[in-house]
């Protein structure tokens, strides 16, 4: 690869763009260093020197939700109303899928599958296959309003659907047809997730709250001590003892998210401050990357955090300049994160342990 990339630094300009264009990749770029000091002379936030690809975007408008389908494989959703499966590691488009008539709001996978749900302000759930034709397998209408959240359960027969109709539904995924149905006054969904191998799901509200659901008539079994801003998202552990939720706000105010205990006690254990505008997205990182358990947050303040999941120390800052808000998270490897933002695509993000934990991003698409 070396010999090739010398040799390509010599060839004309128009052969270069060509061959670049081809490969899907726009350009390679140097990211400068730039660090912030607070008053006592910690470093707040850095910005690592370091190469990055830019590859040829996934989507022509703002990106609002991906979600990994395997270690190679992204799925992403947007204003543009196109699914887009893409390989975030040749940086290349596999396959679009359209059939939505309005913005992709939430993308959920089946487990160890090539078949993945997407939902949509047009109030519609579809279900698509990687390897299949580009139209819907399914299509299930049961919403009033826009569709919010989507969870698939553990053994990926159930789906969850939740909206800002107040209402959940369960689904049948092998015949797409509707199990149960559960409505609570002011509970508009704003995210859903499933507890790994537990008939619960785990959903954010507007309402300000937390709640546990049993998946098993579909009935309310806890709910959370309410906080003071709009829960915007909501993530459960690997082992299902655990589970993050995050607030919306402005200045600081609100802006963080919150470790919860899913076992007896159900209590608040940490909370993680330090973004200054809503955390639209929060992931459990996985335990190889640190000796300590680890998680990330992703704000409309353009930053991506990790924090120390004990102690809620933030033990790294990463800045995307220039991306607007930052709207999802997802682990697509054991090192890698993927971030969706309002302006550039989706950031390619990876934890370096060769100076400290840090976080590069090596690629946008």
């Amino acid at each position: 690869m070396l010999p090739l990339r010398c040799h390509l630094k010599r060839a004309p300009q128009k052969i270069l763009c060509r061959f670049c264009a081809m490969m899907g990749k726009l350009q390679s770029k140097l990211k400068h260093s730039t660090y912030k000091y607070r008053p006592d002379a910690i470093i707040e936030e850095r910005i690592q020197t370091t190469a990055f690809h830019e590859y040829s975007p996934a989507h022509v408008d703002t990106v609002s939700v991906v979600a990994a389908l395997n270690s190679d494989l992204c799925v992403s959703g947007g204003k543009d109303k196109t699914v887009v499966a893409y390989n975030w590691k040749t940086g290349n488009v596999v396959k679009r899928f359209r059939g939505h008539e309005h913005d992709i709001t939430k993308i959920a996978c089946l487990h160890k599958s090539n078949q993945f749900f997407s939902a949509s302000r047009d109030r519609m759930v579809m279900m698509w296959d990687l390897h299949g034709s580009s139209q819907p397998r399914q299509q299930l209408s049961g919403h009033a309003m826009v569709v919010t959240g989507l969870a698939v359960s553990p053994d990926s027969t159930q789906l969850c659907t939740g909206s800002r109709d107040n209402t959940l539904v369960l689904w049948d995924v092998g015949t797409g047809q509707c199990v149960e149905r559960a409505s609570v006054s002011r509970n508009l969904v704003t995210h859903l997730c499933w507890v790994p191998r537990e008939a619960y799901v785990l959903q954010a509200s507007e309402d300000k709250t937390v709640r546990l659901w049993d998946s098993r008539g579909l009935q309310v079994a806890h709910i959370f001590p309410a906080k003071q801003h709009i829960q915007t998202y909501c993530e459960v552990s690997e082992d299902g003892h655990r589970c993050l939720s995050c607030s919306s706000g402005f200045g600081g105010e609100g802006c963080e998210a919150t470790l919860w205990d899913l076992r007896q006690t159900r209590n608040r254990i940490c909370e993680y401050k330090g973004h200054f505008q809503t955390v639209a997205s929060c992931v459990f990182l996985p335990r190889a990357l640190a000796l300590m358990p680890i998680i990330a947050t992703s704000s409309h303040d353009c930053k991506v955090k990790i924090w120390n999941q004990d102690t809620g120390a933030c033990l790294f800052t990463l800045s995307l300049d220039g991306s607007g808000p930052l709207t999802s998270l997802a682990v697509g490897d054991t090192i890698s994160l993927l971030c969706t933002s309002f302006r550039r695509g989706i950031h390619l993000l990876r934890v370096d342990h060769s100076s400290g934990l840090e976080l590069r991003e090596v690629a946008v698409f």
